[in-house]
């Protein structure tokens, strides 16, 4: 008995060792000049520009994995990835499938332009072998778990946000779960999570010192479309959270919003979008903008902020572009309504009437604006029609006639578009 122990013995040590030794020389081959430039050759063929490597790598411990490190794009301005590890699902891979089990990717920094570069590339004719590819093996390939530790996402104006991630795949290659924390950006701070449900996802984010709850579902439509659908209900979340680094608008936001969207390429989605939202802000603040002051001086206004008990209105999406409409916004003694538009390049265009109290005038007196500038920076005025039947009230009765000679004014204004314009 204790002979054959020690010869199970032996055997297993024997076995460590030629594991051992295989393992040492499959780390030289790997590491090699010649294996990293194949690699190197294979994924910039893949991707259409060029790729660099720092080393290749085969890890044993704590999982068996392969790993590239310094990996570099040849896009301008570069993509960077400080290491990526791939740890395959032994169990397919010994019945001939590669399926990769996790994708761990640390300290990459990712730029907008480099990613529509690589796009691009991809798009451009294959060779036959490469296309034949079916969708089904696509999505088998990709990841079931993906871990992003330091993941950096820079836009095409130069802003970065830094965020921690993990998702994890169903067996039909939708997603299961994930969780985001932005680390850095404009968003820092913020944290999400994502879990499927029977017939829809749920989305869950902590911004803003509020949350943001959605629901979202994807179904098969007509004609091998995809139609997403949902809706989001935001609970007391600062709206300068949300748009920063821009600042127009500050306080504490409630809304409910549906959407839709029928689309045939992910691509097109942004596009497709139809959305229609309800809010209301809480102790809002309008910066860049005192509309008392417009209504005071009678004339352009660009600076200064107007305070506001609430502001509440609907907002309809179409694509990028954006509609405000039945704006209603009280303040003291200031109120005001209107409908403003946001084009895809940021600018507003629209009316707004504000009603401001005045003892000069025995009233309030009504102005109305019109609003022009940039979302970043928004100016009002009175409409032509205004100005002008302020410019004659003031002249026939000094102080009290501005007032009337503005609502008098915005009515010829609006009789005779021909002269007076907006």
């Amino acid at each position: 008995m204790r002979r054959f122990v020690k010869w199970l013995a032996a055997i297993l040590l024997a076995g460590v060792l030629l594991l051992a030794a295989v393992a040492m020389a499959l780390q030289y081959w790997v590491r090699s000049e010649d294996f990293r430039g194949r690699v190197s050759q294979q994924i910039s063929a893949a991707v259409g520009i060029p790729v660099q490597l720092g080393r290749v790598s085969v890890d044993l411990w704590p999982l068996p994995a392969v790993a590239l490190d310094q990996v570099r794009f040849a896009s301008r301005p570069p993509l960077t990835l400080e290491r990526i590890e791939a740890r395959p699902a032994w169990a397919d891979l010994a019945q001939g499938r590669l399926q990769i089990a996790t994708l761990v990717v640390r300290n990459a920094v990712v730029p907008e332009p480099a990613v529509s570069a690589i796009a691009a590339a991809l798009k451009k004719p294959r060779p036959a072998a490469a296309t034949a590819r079916r969708p089904d093996a696509v999505i088998g390939f990709l990841p079931r778990r993906t871990l992003l530790d330091h993941v950096t996402w820079v836009d095409a104006k130069g802003g970065s946000t830094t965020v921690d991630a993990q998702a994890q795949l169903d067996a039909d290659g939708m997603p299961a779960s994930a969780q985001v924390q932005v680390l850095k950006g404009r968003f820092q701070g913020a944290k999400a999570t994502l879990q499927r449900q029977p017939d829809h996802w749920a989305l869950r984010t902590a911004i803003g010192g509020g949350s943001i709850t959605v629901k979202l579902q994807l179904q098969p439509a007509p004609m091998g479309a995809s139609l997403l659908q949902g809706q989001m209900d935001v609970m007391n979340v600062e709206v300068a959270a949300l748009t920063a680094p821009n600042r127009t608008l500050t306080g504490r936001l409630e809304a409910h919003t549906t959407w839709r969207a029928e689309f045939h390429e992910l691509e097109a989605l942004a596009e497709a979008l139809h959305s229609q939202t309800r809010f209301t802000v809480h102790n809002a603040v309008v910066h860049g903008i005192d509309l008392a002051q417009a209504v005071k001086t009678v004339g352009l206004n660009r600076g200064g902020e107007t305070r506001l008990d609430t502001l509440a209105g609907n907002v309809a999406t179409h694509g990028r572009a954006v509609q405000l409409t039945n704006l209603v916004a009280t303040s003291g003694l200031l109120s005001a309504n209107g409908n403003v538009a946001i084009a895809p390049n940021r600018t507003l265009s629209g009316r707004i009437t504000v009603d401001l109290a005045s003892a000069a005038a025995g009233g309030a007196i009504g102005a109305p604006l019109a609003v022009g500038g940039t979302l970043d920076a928004p100016s009002v005025m009175l409409t032509r029609g205004a100005l002008a039947g302020a410019a004659i009230g003031t002249m026939l009765a000094p102080g009290v006639g501005t007032g009337a000679g503005i609502k008098l004014g915005d009515r010829l204004g609006e009789g005779l578009k021909g002269l007076f314009g907006k």
